[in-house]
């Protein structure tokens, strides 16, 4: 029964330690695909506003 407990409580603190560090890596990724879309939209942006800048001067 001991062995048992023991099998148990450490595969507990593997998932739990395992959760933790892809919990980080996959906060990471998402600031990291968050801040290519901000940069992505803002060009895209920018470039609708020098159109309209462009057509208004014609």
């Amino acid at each position: 029964m001991d062995s048992l407990t023991t099998f148990l409580v450490a595969h507990i603190g593997q998932a739990d330690s395992l959760l933790m560090e892809s919990r980080q890596l996959v906060g990471l990724v998402a600031a990291v695909l968050a801040a290519l879309l901000a940069g992505q939209l803002g060009w895209h942006g920018t470039d609708r506003i020098l159109a309209r800048r462009e057509r208004a001067d014609d």
